[in-house]
């Protein structure tokens, strides 16, 4: 690791490089399926000031929060978002992944095999119950399909999608709950925002009864978190547009926490990103609705948060420069090397990392 690993939060820097942010993980180091119940995960507690860690459980959390703390949840809820069909005129298998909506009964997807679906290409789903065409390009290597029966797609992906689970879980999910949060409300994502997997809804209501308060906002998980970095200068990565949603209870929540002093504390990686979204001139939280395409990384001064909870991450990913960005990247990279010595479960489905 050079020169770039030694960042803390809050200094600034012009060229990060992406070797500086790889480490090894093995792969039976990946979960495959969840704790049971969700919050017997294991917690790694990452103090910033003095980088003390502590090796705790997910059930600890609560011991970590002041009554008049502030925690803000992705409210997303995942989508049915991996269709199987096949192209009406050869029958040849064609894999969708929907990212997001472009407008009525349109969205953009990921196909594979890509190269074999040109435009003008109908597919076919089911035993025809659904058919979507594609109808254009992006410059980023994806699609655009619009669906028949549009006003049924929600109904249609329900019966014939799958959960879009990430690659590197090669187990099929017991029950689709699993990769939802117990507070998923809003339809939209393609993949979890995976830290809050952890919570249960009774851990929530304790949490709640300690005075903690919770927040909502949404951030619809698309491209930006499946697309690796292939810069070595990570100032030359671009995030795909995430749609999200800061509503204005959420924003004088978070607004009204700092100014008394209160910590705000983003649950997720996601929270993250669409809180610092929202931050104006005035260093304020403002109400929004749109898309963001904020990259976090070392040399980002956060405005909104004072503490966060997440996943272990891949390495190389834009979700460990964020990490990396808040905790420190010579303090995170201490406390993942700790993470593998002590055999915690990386990943998706993994055990949780809370830095304060």
């Amino acid at each position: 690791m050079g020169r770039n690993s030694y960042l803390l939060r809050g200094e600034t820097e012009v060229w990060v490089k992406l070797s500086d942010f790889d480490y090894h993980l093995t792969p039976d180091l990946i979960a495959q399926a969840p704790a049971r119940p969700r919050n017997r995960s294991r917690l790694l507690v990452l103090h910033q000031e003095g980088g003390e860690i502590e090796h705790r459980t997910f059930r600890d959390l609560i011991e970590y929060l002041n009554p008049s703390d502030l925690l803000v949840l992705n409210d997303t809820k995942v989508i049915p978002a991996r269709l199987r069909g096949k192209k009406e005129n050869t029958g040849g298998k064609v894999e969708l992944l929907l990212l997001q909506p472009q407008a009525e009964g349109v969205w953009e997807a990921m196909v594979s095999p890509g190269r074999r679906v040109p435009v003008g290409t109908r597919l076919v789903f089911g035993e025809g119950q659904l058919v979507g065409e594609v109808i254009d390009r992006t410059s980023k290597g994806t699609r655009k399909i619009s669906f028949s029966k549009s006003s049924q797609l929600s109904e249609m992906l329900e019966q014939l999608g799958e959960v879009p689970l990430p690659p590197y879980i090669s187990a099929p999910l017991e029950d689709r709950l699993d990769y939802q949060t117990v507070y998923a409300r809003k339809e939209g994502s393609s993949a979890a925002p995976t830290a809050g997997l952890h919570f249960t809804d009774q851990m929530l209501e304790k949490v709640k009864a300690k005075g903690v308060g919770l927040a909502f906002l949404t951030l619809h998980i698309g491209l930006s978190t499946f697309r690796t970095i292939r810069t070595e200068n990570v100032e030359d990565h671009a995030m795909h547009p995430e749609f999200c949603q800061v509503s204005q209870a959420t924003a004088q929540a978070v607004n009204q926490a700092r100014a008394q002093g209160n910590r705000v504390l983003a649950v997720g990686t996601t929270a993250a990103r669409a809180l610092e979204a929202g931050v104006g001139d005035n260093g304020q939280v403002h109400e929004y609705q749109g898309e963001t395409h904020l990259f976090i990384r070392p040399g980002h001064r956060f405005r909104a948060l004072d503490g966060l909870l997440t996943n272990f991450h891949l390495p190389k990913s834009t979700l460990l420069l964020l990490t990396c960005a808040f905790g420190g990247t010579q303090q995170v990279f201490k406390a993942y090397r700790e993470a593998v010595d002590h055999k915690y479960r990386f990943l998706s489905f993994g055990d949780a990392m809370l830095v304060i």
